[in-house]
């Protein structure tokens, strides 16, 4: 190692502040080593009875009965503290699942008691102490009806999208077989929902796969058993598993599960004074409105959140707990007699649907599925084609049907529209009521055009598709009706389309489309929808029976007269904006998830026996870079100089070798006796003559 000059030895300061880095990192290694490393790893239950680490069982008693007979023969005294120490080593190091768990795993949920038994016979003589200390527990799952996977048949069992949650569970687990009463709830609350299994420690290559691993490749239960993980649905492998790390409760496991693995949004509750201001008036006009009445206040389950995922486009879902000191109040605007119950609430001023009972899943689902469509349907691009209220599409009755109509409220959101919108459903109701005998049947009316499906009744939203409204009002009041709202004045109106598709001309239109290359006049003129259209404006009174009136009129007239065949490019409808779904987990929740993994695996990595041996490395390399540092730039001035003296030396030669050069050039040409050549740098001869040109000046 080379000389510090005497400058830099003596500036003690600047040689520790280069040295600051290697000295602070070699003292955290020392510090890791000397004092948090023995933390981490404690006496073992072998150590206790002077076994060899994973010694098997006969070792284990044969220490056990040596320790014994030294405390029969009175040979010293015996402290309880040490009793109870090898007493529980020795009960858990004897039962086979207990020694496999601690072995493999490092498991030991019944070390507290040590620590209690310790404090309860501290003054008293061992013998008085009752053993065994330990309680044996055989949990069989399988006797329970639950379902268990194995390295074997797991790949099998992942053949569908469908989620899983899974536990890793032991059979000498007593949290195991206390956690078997969540589980059952657990597993109901899914069903239909996501898949379920149990794994059990004794498959060492499955549990391996799915456990956590710490830094050093060993299997971690961290918040010990049972360990729940889940895979999302798609997910296929363990580098997309979800590890739960919360409390083993039910209502935090199937929270956890629905918002996180299935990113389900949440089901709120509301009371009387927020139901209307919170939930109701802020419901998007065209979808239902479902109020669950729960006389627990629990959670919303997994089944409740997918439905309410699933018909988002359709219903919004709130809860409401049932308290018996409201229940005048839920009678009198709800008729709510108890809880549960379930109310649907569809158009403004209908009655709402109540179903009193709690049901199972299939049930719940089948009332969504029954009522998730208002009583008078939005007209909106994505219910024009089934309503058979698009020119592009065909009836409700089938692609036979020739002719059809749709009847449409047109108008903005407004009292008047709601009102509108009730006299319509009552219309609706009259029209799907009626009785008609042998022979009225016949008669193309309103009631039959609506039984058989070729009339639909539907309301459109006039300020969201403005285009689609002015297309077919074309009036000079239609800004009362169609687009935004410029006046305080909203007039709806009815409307009746008369869709009709010609054979012949659908035939010609075919054939036209066929036919290649076409001219631009008639690519215009086939860009029109194949279904010809008539509207007309109802102008009468607001009333249910001269409104049926109206429209028998118009389809008797629309069946029976040979009207023109008019076809026209319609507008396309807006689709409507979406209500924005709330699901997953919110993003502050995700950062305090993100710092506790951090936290953790901070605390895994100072639990390594290798990190110790690491920043003593780390130190040393640290070290060697300064002093190489250092010693390059304690050499520079002297290389420097070198290098200047050597640059002078090789000038001064190169310098001599051209003066010899020339000496030697010399001496050649004077031996052969031959002049030097003239050039133009030579003074002028003394035999030359200056010759002038023809064309030169002279005197």
């Amino acid at each position: 190692m080379a000389k510090e000059s005497p400058s830099s030895s003596s500036s003690m300061p600047s040689v520790l502040r280069a040295y600051a880095a290697p000295i602070f990192i070699f003292v955290l290694a020392m510090f890791f080593q000397l004092f948090l490393l023995p933390r981490s790893f404690p006496t073992s239950h072998y150590d206790v009875l002077g076994v060899k680490t994973y010694g098997s069982e006969d070792d284990v008693r044969e220490a056990y009965e040596a320790i014994a007979s030294k405390w029969n023969s009175d040979s010293g005294d015996a402290r309880p503290a040490d009793f109870i120490k090898i007493q529980y080593a020795y009960e858990l190091l004897t039962n086979p699942v207990w020694k496999r768990d601690y072995d493999l795993y490092g498991i030991d949920e019944s070390l507290h008691i040590i620590e209690e038994l310790e404090k309860q016979y501290s003054v008293e003589d061992f013998a008085k102490i009752k053993t065994p200390l330990l309680e044996a527990v055989s949990y069989e799952p399988e006797h329970e009806g639950f379902m268990a996977i194995t390295s074997q048949d797991f790949a099998s069992k992942f053949q569908d999208s469908k989620p899983w949650l899974i536990q890793l569970y032991s059979s000498g687990s007593n949290s195991s077989a206390q956690f078997s009463m969540a589980w059952r709830r657990i597993v109901d609350l899914l069903d239909g929902v996501a898949n379920h299994a149990m794994v059990e420690l004794g498959d060492v290559r499955l549990v391996t796969y799915l456990a956590e691993k710490k830094t050093t490749g060993q299997v971690l239960f961290r918040n010990g058993l049972p360990s729940i993980v889940a895979f999302p649905p798609q997910c296929k492998t363990a580098d997309c598993l979800i590890r739960f790390e919360g409390e083993l409760s039910t209502d935090a496991i199937t929270d956890w599960f629905a918002t996180t693995v299935l990113e389900l949004p949440r089901v709120f509750y509301h009371t009387k004074e927020t139901l209307v201001p919170k939930f109701l008036a802020k419901v998007p006009p065209n979808k239902v409105r479902v109020i669950l009445f729960s006389q627990t206040g629990e959670r919303a389950t997994p089944s409740v959140r997918q439905a309410a995922k699933d018909y988002w486009n359709f219903a919004s879902l709130t809860y409401v707990l049932w308290r018996e000191e409201d229940a005048s109040f839920w009678w009198n605007a709800l008729e709510v007699e108890s809880a549960p119950a379930m109310v649907i609430m569809k158009d403004p001023g209908l009655k709402p649907v109540v179903y009193h009972g709690s049901g199972n899943r299939t049930w719940f689902l089948d009332i969504l599925e029954q009522n998730k469509q208002l009583q008078l349907p939005q007209l909106s691009s994505t219910t024009s084609m089934e309503l058979g209220c698009d020119a592009r599409g065909y009836s409700r009755a089938g692609f036979e049907t020739a002719t059809w109509y749709c009847a449409v409220l047109v108008g903005r959101q407004s009292t008047e529209l709601n009102k509108m919108r009730e006299t319509m459903c009552r219309v609706q109701d009259a029209l799907s009521n009626h009785d008609e005998s042998d022979e009225a049947s016949k008669d193309p009316s309103a009631a039959s055009a609506h039984k058989n499906k070729r009339l639909t009744l539907a309301w459109l939203d006039g300020e969201v598709q403005s285009k689609y409204c002015f297309f077919y009002v074309q009036s000079e009041t239609s800004y009362d009706t169609c687009g935004t709202r410029k006046s305080p004045i909203d007039v709806p109106r009815i409307l009746i389309i008369r869709y009709h598709r010609n054979a012949t001309e659908s035939a010609n239109v075919e054939k036209k489309s066929s036919n290649w290359p076409k001219t631009v006049w008639e690519s215009e003129a086939d860009d029109v929808d194949p279904a010809a259209q008539l509207v007309v404006s109802y102008d009468g009174p607001a009333e249910t029976p001269e409104i049926i009136k109206w429209l028998s009129k118009m389809v008797e007239d629309g069946d029976s007269k040979n009207l023109p065949f008019y076809r026209a490019k319609t507008p396309e409808l807006v689709p409507e904006s979406a209500e924005p779904m709330r699901s997953g987990v919110p993003k502050s929740v995700k950062a305090t998830q993100a710092l506790l993994r951090l936290w953790n695996r901070i605390k895994d990595y100072l639990e390594d026996p290798r990190m110790g041996p690491t920043l003593l490395l780390g130190a040393l390399l640290s070290a060697g870079s300064v002093w190489w540092t250092r010693s390059r730039a304690t050499q520079q001035p002297v290389q420097t100089t070198q290098q200047s003296s050597t640059n002078q030396s090789d000038n001064n030669t190169e310098e001599e070798e051209k003066k010899k050069e020339r000496k030697r050039e010399q001496r050649r040409r004077n031996a052969k006796g031959e002049e030097a050549p003239a050039s133009i740098t030579d003074n002028e001869p003394k035999d030359a003559v200056q010759i002038l040109s023809s064309g030169s000046d002279s005197d």
